[in-house]
C-alpha cells in the first residue's frame, strides 16, 4: 500500500483519471436525476439499464451496423470538403483582394444553418445517400475553406521574408514556409469540419428517408418509445464525435508539433 501515492502521482495514471472524470461526473448526475425523480423515470431511464442495453445492442451488431453506416458518411463527407476545400482556401488567401471580394459569399453560407440547406439539396440529388452526404460535404467544406485562407492570410511574414532574402522562389516559399505556417488553423478548421459534418449527417439520418444510422436509430427509438435505446444512441453519436476529434488531435499533434513556437 505504501506504493499507492506513488501509482497515483504517475503521469499516466493521472492522465487516466483526468479522462474518466468526465464520463463518470456524467452517470453519477444522471442516476442522481434518475433515483431522486428530478426527471419522471418515464422520460429518463436508468443509466445502468441504458449502458446494458447499449453494451448488448453492440455486441449483436445491431448499434455496430448503424455505428459504421453514420460514420462512412461522415467520411465521405469530409473527404469531399478536404478535397475541395483546401486548394481553394489556398488560392484565396494567397491574395487577400481575391479573398475579400468573395468573403461576403463565404460568411453568408457559413453562418446560414446548413439544415436550412435540406429543402435544396433534397430537390437536387433526392433522397437517398448522396443528398445527406453533399449537404455535409457542403457545410464542412465553408468552414475548411475559412480556415485554409485565414491560415494562409496570416503566415508569419518574418519567416516569409526571411526566406525571400536568402533567395528562395515563390514556389519555394509556399512549400517550405507557408504550407506549412498554414496546418496549424487547417486543423483546427478540419476538426470543427468533422464535427459539423456529423451534426448534419445524424440530423439527415433522422429526418431525410434513412434506414440506418445512429440518427436513424435514434429518431425511431423516440417513436418506439424505447428509451434506453434513444439514450444509448445519442451516447454512441457523442463518442463518435469526441473519438473523432480526439483521433485528429493525436494526428495534429504528431504533424504539426511546433505549433505556436
Amino acid at each position: 500500500m505504501r506504493y499507492l501515492p506513488e501509482v497515483l502521482g504517475s503521469p499516466k495514471v493521472r492522465r487516466a483519471i483526468e479522462l474518466a472524470t468526465g464520463p463518470l461526473l456524467l452517470i453519477v448526475f444522471w442516476w442522481i436525476a434518475f433515483k431522486g425523480q428530478l426527471v419522471s423515470n418515464d422520460l429518463l431511464p436508468s443509466p445502468i439499464d441504458t449502458l446494458r442495453d447499449t453494451a448488448s445492442s453492440i455486441a449483436t451488431g445491431r448499434m455496430t451496423t448503424d455505428f459504421l453506416r453514420t460514420l462512412v458518411r461522415v467520411a465521405y463527407s469530409v473527404l469531399i470538403a478536404i478535397v475541395a476545400g483546401v486548394p481553394i482556401g489556398i488560392v484565396l488567401g494567397a491574395k487577400a483582394a481575391v479573398y475579400r471580394s468573395v468573403e461576403f459569399l463565404i460568411d453568408f453560407f457559413r453562418s446560414t444553418p446548413a439544415t436550412a440547406m435540406f429543402p435544396l439539396f433534397l430537390l437536387l440529388f433526392g433522397l437517398g445517400d448522396f443528398a445527406k452526404i453533399a449537404v455535409a460535404a457542403f457545410a464542412a467544406w465553408l468552414v475548411i475553406v475559412f480556415n485554409v485562407a485565414y491560415g494562409v492570410m496570416n503566415a508569419r511574414q518574418t519567416r516569409i521574408l526571411a526566406a525571400r532574402s536568402m533567395g528562395a522562389s515563390s514556389a519555394r516559399i509556399f512549400r517550405d514556409v507557408i504550407f506549412y505556417e498554414t496546418l496549424p488553423q487547417t486543423f483546427v478548421g478540419l476538426r470543427t469540419a468533422v464535427s459539423l459534418a456529423l451534426v448534419v449527417i445524424i440530423v439527415a439520418e433522422m429526418f431525410i428517408g434513412a434506414t440506418d444510422g445512429i440518427g436513424h436509430r435514434i429518431i425511431d427509438a423516440q417513436i418506439s418509445y424505447s428509451l434506453t435505446d434513444m439514450y444509448g444512441s445519442i451516447l454512441v453519436a457523442g463518442a463518435m464525435g469526441y473519438g473523432l476529434n480526439f483521433a485528429l488531435l493525436l494526428v495534429e499533434r504528431s504533424l504539426v508539433h511546433w505549433s505556436g513556437k
